[in-house]
């Protein structure tokens, strides 16, 4: 459950050419802080992911919610991370 919820956050990341250095720029808007920017488009979503998989962690480590993501239910997730908690 948990990968189908990082698999659907990276397919609504948005990815930008910043003009000022020709490097890439990525975020996940419906994940407040999920951001990453690297030299080329393979290393921007490779770091987003990892970004991604930190933020995750850190809010389930706080009991925080995590935000629903183009439809997908998070309180089956939320339950199967309080049955291991």
């Amino acid at each position: 459950m948990l990968i189908d919820y990082i698999n659907t956050a990276m397919c609504c990341a948005k990815y930008e050419i910043l003009s000022d250095d020709g490097s890439y720029y990525g975020e996940i808007p419906e994940c407040n802080g999920v951001y990453a920017n690297s030299d080329n488009l393979e290393d921007c979503r490779n770091e987003l992911q990892k970004v991604l998989e930190d933020w995750i962690l850190f809010r389930i480590h706080k009991n925080l919610f995590l935000p629903c993501i183009s439809g997908l239910e998070n309180t089956l997730i939320s339950k199967r991370i309080a049955l291991l908690s």
